[in-house]
């Protein structure tokens, strides 16, 4: 018996585990749309007070993530998530109010994805 072997390589993306969320906004950011999570119940060790959700186009898988943490005390850590890996880019109390954290995460996606001719819509 033969066994075929493939040699394509699959990037995995960084990306928070998500058992359940409840839909909490939904943007339409140029070819993209964004989704704002929130009650999210997670495997992960990390507990997420909020997650965007950043699709491109007809992609079925959202390529980038913006997440807001539950730190120590009363600072909440966000995160970006892409195919390359993830990173911590700050703390912050504030981040507990839902908009001023899509505020955030919307500056944060807006720089990252060269946006700045565009304008986001909120669809839901």
């Amino acid at each position: 018996m033969k066994t075929s072997w493939s040699t394509e390589w699959t990037i995995v993306l960084s990306k928070p585990s998500i058992a359940t969320a409840i839909p909490l906004r939904r943007y339409k950011y140029g070819e993209f749309t964004l989704t704002v999570l929130g009650d999210i119940e997670s495997p992960d060790e990390i507990d997420y007070r909020y997650i965007l959700a950043v699709v491109q186009g007809d992609d079925p898988e959202p390529g980038l993530y913006i997440t807001a943490e539950l730190g120590a005390g009363e600072e909440l850590v966000m995160r970006i998530m892409m195919r390359d890996g993830d990173e911590v880019i700050g703390h912050s109390g504030q981040w507990r109010d839902l908009d001023m954290f899509v505020d955030e995460a919307m500056n944060i996606v807006s720089r990252i994805l060269n946006l700045s001719d565009e304008t986001p819509y909120q669809l839901m």
